[in-house]
Protein backbone atom coordinates (compact mmCIF):
# COMPACT_ATOMS: atom_id res chain seq x y z
CA UNK A 1 0.00 0.00 0.00
CA UNK A 2 0.91 3.52 -0.65
CA UNK A 3 1.16 5.83 1.94
CA UNK A 4 0.95 8.83 -0.21
CA UNK A 5 -2.00 7.65 -2.15
CA UNK A 6 -3.71 6.90 1.57
CA UNK A 7 -3.24 10.44 1.76
CA UNK A 8 -4.09 12.50 -1.15
CA UNK A 9 -7.28 14.13 -2.05
CA UNK A 10 -10.24 13.92 0.44
CA UNK A 11 -9.85 10.71 2.02
CA UNK A 12 -12.29 10.20 4.36
CA UNK A 13 -15.18 10.81 1.61
CA UNK A 14 -13.42 8.01 -0.12
CA UNK A 15 -13.74 5.43 3.43
CA UNK A 16 -17.40 6.76 3.18
CA UNK A 17 -17.92 6.31 -0.77
CA UNK A 18 -16.05 2.79 -0.86
CA UNK A 19 -18.61 1.80 2.24
CA UNK A 20 -21.86 2.73 0.55
CA UNK A 21 -20.44 0.57 -2.80
CA UNK A 22 -20.66 -2.20 -0.94
CA UNK A 23 -23.96 -1.63 0.37
CA UNK A 24 -23.04 0.02 4.23
CA UNK A 25 -24.03 3.41 5.46
CA UNK A 26 -21.55 3.29 7.80
CA UNK A 27 -17.81 2.31 8.36
CA UNK A 28 -18.50 0.70 11.55
CA UNK A 29 -21.76 -1.37 9.99
CA UNK A 30 -19.07 -2.63 7.41
CA UNK A 31 -16.55 -3.17 9.78
CA UNK A 32 -19.07 -5.09 12.06
CA UNK A 33 -20.15 -7.52 8.60
CA UNK A 34 -16.78 -8.65 9.25
CA UNK A 35 -16.01 -9.60 12.54
CA UNK A 36 -12.61 -10.48 14.03
CA UNK A 37 -10.89 -9.07 9.93
CA UNK A 38 -7.72 -6.88 11.25
CA UNK A 39 -8.35 -3.15 10.90
CA UNK A 40 -4.97 -3.47 7.39
CA UNK A 41 -7.03 -6.33 6.12
CA UNK A 42 -10.29 -4.11 6.17
CA UNK A 43 -9.33 -0.99 5.00
CA UNK A 44 -7.41 -2.84 2.42
CA UNK A 45 -10.88 -4.15 1.26
CA UNK A 46 -12.03 -0.53 0.56
CA UNK A 47 -9.06 0.31 -1.35
CA UNK A 48 -5.36 -1.66 -1.50
CA UNK A 49 -3.74 1.73 -2.28
CA UNK A 50 -5.44 4.51 -0.95
CA UNK A 51 -6.77 3.41 2.26
CA UNK A 52 -4.24 2.77 5.27
CA UNK A 53 -5.81 1.01 8.66
CA UNK A 54 -5.30 3.96 10.53
CA UNK A 55 -7.67 6.18 8.56
CA UNK A 56 -10.20 3.76 9.11
CA UNK A 57 -9.70 3.45 12.98
CA UNK A 58 -10.01 7.19 12.88
CA UNK A 59 -13.53 7.49 10.67
CA UNK A 60 -14.54 4.24 13.10
CA UNK A 61 -13.56 6.52 16.15
CA UNK A 62 -15.33 8.95 14.94
CA UNK A 63 -18.60 7.26 14.73
CA UNK A 64 -18.13 5.25 17.99
CA UNK A 65 -17.77 8.91 19.76
CA UNK A 66 -21.28 10.24 18.07
CA UNK A 67 -22.66 7.07 19.54
CA UNK A 68 -20.92 6.96 23.05
CA UNK A 69 -19.60 3.55 22.13
CA UNK A 70 -16.03 3.98 22.27
CA UNK A 71 -15.97 1.38 24.61
CA UNK A 72 -16.89 -1.29 22.58
CA UNK A 73 -15.11 0.03 19.73
CA UNK A 74 -11.65 -0.27 22.14
CA UNK A 75 -12.87 -4.51 22.65
CA UNK A 76 -14.17 -4.87 19.24
CA UNK A 77 -10.08 -4.01 17.86
CA UNK A 78 -8.64 -6.20 20.63
CA UNK A 79 -10.63 -9.22 19.05
CA UNK A 80 -8.97 -7.90 15.78
CA UNK A 81 -5.65 -7.72 16.75
CA UNK A 82 -6.18 -10.97 19.21
CA UNK A 83 -7.18 -12.79 15.62
CA UNK A 84 -4.43 -11.40 13.94
CA UNK A 85 -1.74 -12.49 16.44
CA UNK A 86 -2.96 -14.77 17.77
CA UNK A 87 -5.48 -16.88 15.12
CA UNK A 88 -5.22 -20.51 17.21
CA UNK A 89 -6.17 -18.45 20.28
CA UNK A 90 -4.79 -17.91 23.52
CA UNK A 91 -1.79 -19.65 24.00
CA UNK A 92 -1.79 -23.51 25.77
CA UNK A 93 1.67 -22.38 26.69
CA UNK A 94 3.46 -19.25 27.48
CA UNK A 95 6.76 -19.47 25.90
CA UNK A 96 8.95 -16.63 25.06
CA UNK A 97 7.40 -16.91 21.16
CA UNK A 98 3.75 -16.58 22.53
CA UNK A 99 4.72 -14.26 24.97
CA UNK A 100 6.17 -12.19 21.99
CA UNK A 101 2.89 -12.68 20.07
CA UNK A 102 0.60 -11.76 23.31
CA UNK A 103 2.82 -8.76 23.72
CA UNK A 104 2.66 -8.02 19.78
CA UNK A 105 -0.88 -8.13 19.56
CA UNK A 106 -1.52 -6.45 23.04
CA UNK A 107 0.73 -3.78 22.17
CA UNK A 108 -1.07 -3.11 18.94
CA UNK A 109 -4.57 -2.98 20.56
CA UNK A 110 -2.94 -0.15 22.77
CA UNK A 111 -1.50 1.73 19.82
CA UNK A 112 -5.45 2.20 18.28
CA UNK A 113 -6.57 2.88 21.91
CA UNK A 114 -7.66 6.67 22.14
CA UNK A 115 -6.38 8.48 25.47
CA UNK A 116 -9.57 8.48 26.88
CA UNK A 117 -9.90 4.81 27.40
CA UNK A 118 -5.53 3.91 28.34
CA UNK A 119 -6.02 3.30 31.64
CA UNK A 120 -8.53 0.95 31.26
CA UNK A 121 -7.07 -0.80 28.78
CA UNK A 122 -3.93 -0.81 30.50
CA UNK A 123 -5.79 -2.44 33.63
CA UNK A 124 -7.57 -4.91 31.04
CA UNK A 125 -3.74 -5.67 30.24
CA UNK A 126 -2.57 -6.20 33.24
CA UNK A 127 -5.75 -8.80 34.05
CA UNK A 128 -5.05 -11.06 30.87
CA UNK A 129 -1.23 -11.72 31.92
CA UNK A 130 -2.04 -12.18 35.60
CA UNK A 131 -5.40 -14.41 35.00
CA UNK A 132 -4.79 -15.47 31.34
CA UNK A 133 -7.75 -16.54 29.77
CA UNK A 134 -8.46 -20.64 29.12
CA UNK A 135 -6.10 -22.29 26.23
CA UNK A 136 -7.75 -21.51 22.40
CA UNK A 137 -9.93 -18.45 24.10
CA UNK A 138 -10.41 -16.26 20.96
CA UNK A 139 -13.31 -14.01 20.71
CA UNK A 140 -15.25 -13.58 18.00
CA UNK A 141 -16.66 -10.37 18.52
CA UNK A 142 -16.78 -7.01 20.90
CA UNK A 143 -19.75 -8.87 22.79
CA UNK A 144 -17.72 -11.60 23.88
CA UNK A 145 -18.34 -12.30 28.06
CA UNK A 146 -15.07 -12.40 29.06
CA UNK A 147 -14.26 -8.88 26.60
CA UNK A 148 -17.28 -7.18 28.99
CA UNK A 149 -15.67 -8.06 32.54
CA UNK A 150 -12.59 -6.57 31.65
CA UNK A 151 -14.16 -3.45 29.40
CA UNK A 152 -17.74 -3.00 30.83
CA UNK A 153 -19.24 -0.41 28.66
CA UNK A 154 -19.44 2.76 30.89
CA UNK A 155 -18.25 5.25 29.00
CA UNK A 156 -15.51 7.74 30.18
Amino acid sequence: MSEDRSWEGNWKARLYERVRERGFDTLTAFAEARPAIPLYLLAEELGEDDVAAVQLFSGLLAEAERRKQVTRLVRDVLVRELAEGLPGGWPTEMDDANRFEVAMALGRWSAYTPETHQKRVEQARAALRTAPPPPGWRPLGPDDERLLTLLPDEEV
